[in-house]
C-alpha cells in the first residue's frame, strides 16, 4: 500500500509542477491566463450547481414515486385485513350461530327425555 500511495503522491506532484511550469511559460500575458483559468472555474461551478439541481429534482421525483408504491401497497394491505376481519367475523357469527343452534336442540332434547320421563312416573304412580 506504501508503494501505491508513493506513486500516486508523485504524479499528483509532478502534475501539479507541469501546470506551474505550464503556466510561467505560457506565451500568453498573465491577464489572459487568469482570466481563462476564472472563466473555467465558473464553467466547473455552473455545472457543479446544473448538476446539483438536476440531481436534487431527480431525488424528488425518485421519492415522490416511493412514497406513492408505498402508499399503494399499505391501502393495499390494509383492505386485505379488513377483508381477513370480515370472513373471521362473519365464521365466528356463522360458528356462534350453529353452537347456539346445537344448545338449543340438546336443551329440547333434555327437556323432552325430561317431560316423557316425568309423565313415565306420572302414570306410574296412577296405575299403583
Amino acid at each position: 500500500m506504501k508503494d501505491q500511495t508513493r506513486v500516486i503522491a508523485a504524479l499528483l506532484i509532478g502534475a501539479a509542477a507541469g501546470a506551474a511550469l505550464g503556466l510561467l511559460f505560457a506565451p500568453e500575458k498573465g491577464e489572459t491566463v487568469r482570466d481563462g483559468i476564472a472563466d473555467y472555474i465558473n464553467d466547473l461551478v455552473e455545472a457543479a450547481k446544473n448538476k446539483a439541481a438536476s440531481t436534487s429534482n431527480d431525488v424528488k421525483r425518485y421519492s415522490g414515486t416511493v412514497y406513492d408504491r408505498a402508499k399503494s401497497k399499505l391501502s393495499s394491505v390494509v383492505d386485505e385485513l379488513n377483508d381477513y376481519k370480515d370472513v373471521a367475523v362473519e365464521t365466528a357469527r356463522t360458528k356462534a350461530g350453529d353452537l347456539r343452534d346445537q344448545a338449543e336442540s340438546k336443551l329440547n332434547e333434555g327437556k323432552a327425555k325430561l317431560k316423557n320421563g316425568s309423565n313415565e312416573v306420572n302414570d306410574s304412580i296412577q296405575k299403583s
